[in-house]
């Protein structure tokens, strides 16, 4: 009787002790997973005439553990710079804090000095001059501050851009007060290279931290670049809102000696091209026995350049309209690099009604732009509704059929 009895008492301390176990193992590996910090960092790899394979062991990995993330706070200084990678916190966002970078949102308290304490990250006068005094209709225009990094591998060959932040964006979407923000870069002005990163949704102050590195690009020809942000808020249901743009010339800005954090205020879009859109050379003639409207997109002259620096590849859409609903669509072929473009293509459309009271055409301008979406840089209505040249070509057409007629317009805003 008593060897049942120790057996089944060994027993039950061998179940719990077993139970016990495998629970603590559980726990033991739920927190750890917990624990882990999630990859918040987004590096491109871009190829350009070379290739070289991407070395990321120089760098710290992304789950790093929370004694090491722990040293690294306490051992930063106050006033350092809170842009690193790997100072943010689970969300992936930079630590709020007092201290103001030089060229933030407020530039009256902000200090040259936090540049100065990271002989690798700071940056020259020259290169960098900050804006610190705006006036009242600069201050209710403002757009915000594009943070980013530069930074040339010799070794590599390789020119490596981190867009770290954007700080103090204007809300696009009325209702929800906020933004759905992203950067779009080209580099000019050859336009060889376009990157955009990823959409971060409803918020003012995204931090992106993705690196683009750029293979292929000698360092001879760093100071004849020019990089070109343009940010933007992503609405599902229309074109993207264009919130605005910065431009960096890099002549001048040395990165020899290391990478240079620097931040730009970012402006309005098309501050440049206001002066004008160019002009377009269009001739029409109305056939009234076939009820047929042959048009020919002749001549483009004086058209802006596209983005800022680098010269536009143009074609034209013709859109023709009866009651105010597009009933049929034409467009020429692009033409490379030119301000001034020579089209000479004819279209011929066919007209519903009785007359031309009802039928209007429109003609836009458009930037080819491969890997994202084409800019429009002109706009041109004719029609018996259109003012100015718009509205007395029109009426010459319908006064003389079979008859014709050419004419410069110039371009509106799209």
């Amino acid at each position: 009787d008593e060897i049942p009895t120790v057996v089944g008492i060994f027993s039950a301390f061998g179940l719990v002790f077993s139970v016990s176990l495998f629970a603590w193992i559980c726990c033991q590996r739920k927190s750890s997973k917990s624990n882990k910090t999630p990859p918040y960092k987004f590096v491109h790899v871009l190829k350009g005439v070379d290739i070289y394979p991407e070395n990321l062991n120089s760098k710290k990995k992304f789950g790093a553990d929370e004694k090491s993330e722990a040293k690294n706070k306490s051992a930063m200084p106050k006033n350092s710079l809170h842009l690193d990678l790997e100072k943010r916190d689970l969300n992936g966002n930079f630590p709020k804090t007092t201290t103001k970078m030089q060229g933030s949102p407020d530039p009256e308290n902000s200090s040259p000095k936090h540049f100065a304490e990271r002989k690798k990250d700071s940056v020259s006068p020259d290169s960098l001059k900050s804006i610190t005094s705006l006036s009242s209709e600069e201050k209710q225009d403002k757009l915000g501050t594009l943070f980013f990094s530069l930074e040339y591998n010799f070794e590599k060959k390789a020119f490596v851009v981190n867009i770290k932040e954007a700080r103090g964006l204007p809300a696009m979407d009325e209702q929800s007060m906020t933004s759905d923000p992203y950067i779009k870069m080209t580099i000019l002005p050859e336009k060889k290279h376009k990157v955009k990163t990823r959409v971060l949704r409803k918020t003012l102050d995204p931090a992106f931290d993705e690196t683009f590195t750029f293979y292929g690009i000698p360092y001879s020809q760093i100071q004849d670049l020019t990089l070109h942000f343009m940010i933007l808020s992503f609405d599902r249901f229309s074109r993207d809102d264009v919130i605005g743009e910065v431009l960096i010339p890099l002549a001048g800005i040395e990165l020899s000696e290391g990478r240079l954090l620097m931040d730009r205020e970012i402006i309005k879009r098309n501050v440049r091209k206001s002066s004008g859109r160019g002009e377009l050379l269009v001739s029409l003639c109305y056939q009234s026995t076939t009820n047929t409207l042959t048009v020919v997109v002749l001549k483009a002259r004086h058209l802006p350049k596209s983005d800022v620096s680098g010269l536009s590849d143009p074609y034209v859409k013709v859109n023709l309209y009866h009651a105010k609903k597009r009933i049929s669509k034409k467009k020429t072929h692009v033409k490379k690099c030119t301000p001034n473009a020579v089209f000479n293509e004819l279209f011929v459309f066919d007209i519903p009604c009785e007359g031309l009271d009802d039928i209007s055409i429109e003609f836009l301008v458009l930037d080819s732009d491969r890997g994202s979406r084409n800019e429009v840089i002109g706009r041109l209505t004719l029609g018996s509704s259109a003012e100015g040249t718009g509205g007395e070509h029109w009426k010459e057409i319908c006064e003389y059929p079979r008859r014709q007629i050419a004419k410069w317009h110039m371009l509106c805003d799209g």
